[in-house]
């Protein structure tokens, strides 16, 4: 039997000048049909900011360690290790990632202290820059070309936080997304910085340490090929570098507060069609795989 749910999702790259900052930013019309509403989970994921309109309550998002917002309509997320929950009605939505750069220059502040946090943007005082964001994006007209525009425009006029350290960035993100690169050694080597000051940038920029950086990245690229081709099970999408199942399942339930079987066996509604849609256009379909601005391939 068909699904009597409706998901509808457009994902456009940035322009080229904003590029290094942003994933992609993205609206979806969700109808949850006979479902009061449709609960799904985020993946790990960058930083970024989500506008919800709808025609009555607005969706619910929880944290496996105590957070809950209700009735959102902007919502602010720092990098995440851990899983996202939500409960979403009838909702149109636009939102965007923010790379560890777009992170850097737009937010300035420390990413750590972000780390697995959900904020309501219209309650937490680092949010207050973006509210006359928010505000623009809820009052559209449903004019997808000009609500795009507000978004793009906002940001390029931005006021600049002050110099950033771009080029280490960029080096840093390069390396962890390098499937052939494993360990922080290697990553030290790769950037040709101190492992100090490596650690340094990557909780200020990135949210987390190098080492739980890179596991991150193994166990993604993992989920990610799964939700492409489900039909490869768990074994067929688990990526070369995991020593054996038993380290792929820990890594699972730190990633993800589950198992793989227990996650294959609930549905994800919202996922799916954002991962099948996500790719292509952004080549990759979850954030944490896109590639830095610079790097050859698309970037989302």
């Amino acid at each position: 039997m068909s699904p009597d749910y409706s998901i509808q999702v457009r994902f456009y790259p940035p322009p080229e000048d904003l590029r290094g900052y942003f994933t992609t930013f993205y609206v979806t019309e969700i109808d949850p049909g006979s479902n009061p509403k449709l609960h799904d989970s985020l993946h790990p994921e960058w930083g970024g900011m989500r506008f919800f309109t709808s025609p009555g309550r607005g969706p619910d998002a929880w944290t496996d360690h105590g957070q809950r917002l209700e009735d959102i309509q902007f919502v602010t997320q720092g990098p995440s290790s851990h899983p996202i929950h939500f409960a979403i009605p009838k909702t149109r939505m636009w939102g965007f990632g923010l790379l560890p750069l777009g992170w850097a220059r737009f937010v300035g502040l420390p990413a750590a202290d972000f780390a697995n946090q959900i904020c309501d943007g219209f309650k937490h005082a680092e949010c207050e820059p973006f509210r006359p964001l928010a505000k623009a994006m809820l009052a559209g007209s449903g004019d997808e070309p000009a609500e795009l525009a507000t978004l793009i425009e906002f940001f390029r006029k931005f006021p600049s936080r002050g110099k950033i350290d771009e080029k280490r960035i960029v080096a840093i993100h390069q390396a962890i997304v390098d499937p052939q690169l494993t360990t922080v050694q290697e990553l030290v080597e790769r950037v040709a910085a101190s492992q100090r000051t490596i650690e340094r940038l990557s909780h200020k920029h990135f949210g987390f340490s190098p080492k739980l950086l890179l596991r991150r990245q193994r166990f993604m690229r993992s989920l990610a090929q799964f939700m492409v081709d489900p039909s490869l099970k768990w074994i067929g999408a688990m990526d070369g570098h995991y020593h054996d199942q038993a380290q792929f399942v820990r890594d699972f339930h730190e990633f993800m507060g589950m198992t793989p079987r227990e996650y294959s066996g609930q549905p994800h509604p919202v996922l799916e069609r954002f991962v099948q849609e996500r790719i292509k256009v952004a080549g990759a379909g979850v954030q944490t795989l896109d590639l830095p601005s610079g790097v050859g391939g698309k970037t989302a």
